[in-house]
């Protein structure tokens, strides 16, 4: 007999032709006893991620999917499967089968006690290179750093939220996603629980290195106005350095008879004020490049097609 509550489980997919039906089995075998559906997000896949999908919805139906017209990023994605999910409670995952489908029973137990979110923290993965997990937990303590909301260093987007959080949710068109930021903004009661993470099944990481930069510079400038008050307090600081410096060669050029020596002192000080003042215009930049995005009111996404 399947519970009276009903489950949704949205899943981005990109260029995951092989693991589409395994993820399918696999989350079907842990919700068996679930009134569920199963939402497939086709970020523009140039694949047959897509035709695996359909697939699976002409045989099975609680098999929803939305295709976008392109690739419109995992963010967007997930924010497609929010707006499109039915449930009582909603489950994010990828595709990758990384996120192990044998937590969702515990996830929807903690919801059953109360909990409005529970998220998952990712354990440390001593297979992943050197340089991969300097990186990530850089990401974080600067993120943390900078925000007004701890984020955990692995943090997942595998996440269960009750349908109250994810009306919030809805109501949310910024432009420039990130969930892992905008979860604990929600508030509610939250949980965490921790995973290790299975090896990928098949394909390729998506995230390559400039979109790891890109993800990292959006969810520090998306969560904080910190950075534009660091470049204040630095201008004071090098303004202050700098009228010193002033005070010292009148000192030297009044007081003295010894002559300024070579170009050195001088062509340092306006490669490291210009250097900074190009850094400090950069960060006013990226966010003045948001209010540009975001004052053009363009969709999160276009779906191209999909299921009822």
């Amino acid at each position: 007999m399947k519970s009276e509550y009903k489950v949704s489980v949205i899943v981005p997919c990109y260029n995951e032709e092989s693991n589409i039906i395994p993820l399918f089995n696999s989350v079907s075998e842990y919700t068996k006893e679930l009134n569920t559906e199963i939402i497939f997000i086709d970020d523009g896949s140039n694949d047959k991620t897509f035709k695996n999908i359909k697939t699976l919805a002409a045989q099975h139906k609680n098999v929803k999917f939305i295709s976008f017209s392109r690739n419109f990023g995992h963010q967007n994605a997930l924010k497609a499967g929010y707006d499109t999910a039915e449930g009582d409670c909603v489950i994010s995952m990828d595709a990758d089968m990384q996120h192990p489908p044998e937590l969702i029973p515990e996830m929807i137990n903690l919801w059953q006690k109360g909990y409005k979110i529970v998220s998952t923290k990712r354990m440390k993965d001593k297979s992943l290179g050197f340089l991969k997990r300097l990186t990530s937990n850089l990401f974080y303590k600067i993120l943390n750093l900078f925000s007004e909301f701890k984020v955990d260093s692995g943090a997942a987007d595998f996440r269960l939220l009750d349908k109250q959080a994810v009306d919030e949710l809805k109501k949310i068109n910024e432009k420039f996603l990130f969930f892992r930021g905008l979860i604990p903004w929600l508030g509610f009661s939250q949980i965490q629980l921790e995973y290790i993470a299975a090896e990928r099944l098949s394909g390729k990481t998506k995230y390559s290195f400039s979109k790891m930069l890109h993800f990292a510079s959006n969810g520090i400038t998306s969560f904080s106005v910190k950075p534009l008050k660091i470049s204040v307090y630095l201008g004071f600081v090098i303004a202050l350095i700098a009228f010193l410096y002033i005070l010292y060669a009148v000192y030297i050029a009044v007081f003295t008879d010894k002559a300024i020596a070579g170009w050195t002192s001088t062509i340092i000080s306006v490669l490291f004020i210009g250097g900074i003042q190009l850094i400090m215009i950069g960060i006013l930049g990226n966010y003045l490049g948001k209010l540009f995005m975001e004052n053009k009111n363009r969709p999160n996404y276009i779906i191209k097609e999909k299921n009822d």
